[in-house]
């Protein structure tokens, strides 16, 4: 058994509610003919120095070169044409078993270990680690099996909100000894906003979370919930937990266990991929809508797709599409691994083979696929290689290249870090179609600039020269009231309302009373107090979002 086999199975010995038999399901999918599609391998890490077997999420950082983490904790980059710096080595007590990096908008990477720490359990830690490679462990979870609040197991990297915190799961404890979910500030100030009741809302939840474009945390519960074969979920920022699907035992239209977290697509909803399931009983894909209305979209069989049994997160392409690994390891064994792609509708094209060796699939593809804003995809693999310690390969496919925003929403003047390649000081930033006139520009991969006034809701592109990239995703520009006139008054009184980002203004309310409004200009608003309404706030809502005045508006 491979290391990467051993890992899998301790993470898996520890879970106390063990999955029910799963009854085999038949899916409605199309598998098309395999793609002639090349792998390239950019780096190939030597089994010497804690160098080897890569594991986890890898993060595009803002010099454009790619960040990730080893099995043994080493923290290292790689340049597209292959040059390895090593950072950092991490100790046992700083962390082990990591789950891979995320970039913060500070421009540091953070990350979760599942194991390690200074508490004696070694159930994990939270850590912070800068581009040239000081490691700090801002947390060390300490739950326990027996019902304390802090969770243990770490799973998945964390994802920064729109608060500046982060967010993730543990696999295990809390009070439910079912996983939870924390918050964790930049400094290290942990608070468990939530812990699931594995009854009802799932347990175990292994795979990272996500920002959905609604402002909620997305994820899944790989286990339990009332169908007690998991859930999809999603929670506030306040720790309001709502289920959107249960996964029930598996049956001929149903899909199991999911392992891997989700993708928001462009299209608004959400994808994901089950561990088991299907109609061979090695997994699937699925769709989710922000109701709750679960689609299947393939249905994995090893002996076609050449890869079975998903356990990482789906990336979108620029065409739509959405590309994932089936490592193909499940109950102690591997067999062949691919890379796959399935459109929105369910086709499927098994787009890569990784090579068998020794009778195993010494390759392990178990990081996901990170889509670099070149248009190029990157992953790593645990072994294979010259020196069977792991590789980081790249993709090409012929996706487009875009830019990447760290944000996805900010009021008017707010910063907004940009990832992308070509910049030079003229390049001309736009916020949907709004130029913005603070822009900084750091090398030829990164750019820091403002929401200017008048910044419409859309995508935003930077342009230099005569080439134009792109943001794949909507940017929202944010509402802000700042005051209005008069403080009080009767049904009829006319009210100007300031503040910024009014332009796309959809709908003005008098304490939740709808009103008729103006738009002025895109600091001001002109409505009427409405009939029924009465003394309370004033919200205005935009393409963007919607903002509330700090004080009340007395009707009179």
């Amino acid at each position: 058994m491979s290391l990467i086999q051993q890992q899998v199975s301790i993470r898996h010995s520890i879970k106390r509610r063990s999955a029910s038999a799963l009854a085999l399901v038949i899916l409605a999918g199309i598998t098309l003919a395999a793609q002639a599609q090349t792998v390239t391998t950019i780096f190939d890490f030597a089994n010497s120095g804690g160098t080897s077997n890569p594991l986890g999420a890898g993060v595009q950082g803002r010099d454009g070169n790619y960040y990730g983490i080893t099995y043994f904790g080493t923290v290292y980059k790689v340049t597209p044409s292959g040059t390895y710096t090593q950072l950092a080595t991490m100790t046992g007590t700083q962390g082990q078993n990591c789950n891979g990096l995320t970039m913060g908008t500070d421009g540091n990477f953070y990350g979760t270990c599942f194991n390690g720490g200074d508490n004696g359990n070694s159930t994990g830690t939270f850590f912070k680690v800068t581009p040239t490679g000081t490691i700090t462990v801002l947390h060390y979870f300490d739950g326990t099996f027996s019902g304390t609040t802090d969770g243990c197991y770490p799973n998945g990297v964390p994802v920064q909100a729109s608060d500046g915190n982060f967010y993730g799961t543990t696999e295990l404890c809390g009070v439910n000894d079912s996983g939870i979910v924390y918050k964790m500030t930049p400094a290290g100030v942990e608070t468990v906003i939530h812990a699931l009741a594995y009854q009802t809302e799932g347990s175990e939840p292994t795979g990272a979370l996500i920002l959905g474009s609604d402002g909620n945390l997305w994820g899944t519960a790989n286990s339990n919930g009332t169908g007690n074969a998991g859930t999809v979920f999603k929670v506030s920022l306040t720790g309001t937990l709502k289920v959107i699907y249960s996964f029930a035992a598996c049956s001929t239209t149903t899909a199991c266990y999911p392992h891997a977290g989700l993708l928001q697509g462009t299209d608004g909803n959400y994808y994901g991929t089950t561990q088991q399931g299907g109609a061979n009983n090695e997994g699937t894909v699925f769709k989710v809508t922000p109701l709750g209305v679960l689609t299947l979209l393939h249905s994995f069989n090893a002996a076609v797709d050449n890869g079975a049994y998903p356990m990482q997160p789906l990336t979108q392409g620029t065409d739509g599409n959405l590309y994932g690994v089936a490592t193909d390891c499940f109950a102690g064994g591997c067999s062949p691994a691919d890379l796959f792609e399935v459109t929105t509708k369910g086709a499927f094209i098994d787009i890569y083979n990784f090579p068998v060796l020794g009778g195993n699939n010494n390759s392990d593809p178990y990081s996901p696929l990170l889509l670099s804003t070149t248009g190029t995809f990157y992953g790593t693999t645990y072994e294979g290689g010259n020196s069977s310690a792991g590789t980081l390969y790249s993709l090409a496919n012929g996706q487009s290249a875009f830019i990447a925003l760290q944000q996805s929403s900010a009021r008017e003047a707010s910063s907004v870090n940009i990832l992308g390649q070509g910049f030079s000081s003229s390049s001309v930033v736009k916020f949907g179609g709004t130029a913005a006139t603070k822009i900084a520009v750091t090398g030829s991969t990164f750019i820091q600039a403002a929401v200017p006034a008048g910044a419409l809701t859309g995508p935003v592109s930077v342009t230099t020269g005569s080439k134009t990239l792109t943001s794949l995703k909507t940017f929202k520009v944010l509402p802000k009231v700042i005051s209005f006139i008069p403080p009080s008054g009767s049904v009829g009184t006319q009210v100007t309302i300031t503040g910024t980002g009014f332009t796309q203004t959809t709908g003005v309310k008098f304490n939740g009373t709808v009103s008729t409004f103006t738009v002025n200009s895109d600091t001001q608003i002109t409505a009427t107090v409405p009939t029924g309404a009465t003394t309370g706030k004033i919200t205005v809502t935009t393409k963007g979002g919607s903002a509330s005045s700090s004080t009340s508006f007395t009707v009179n």
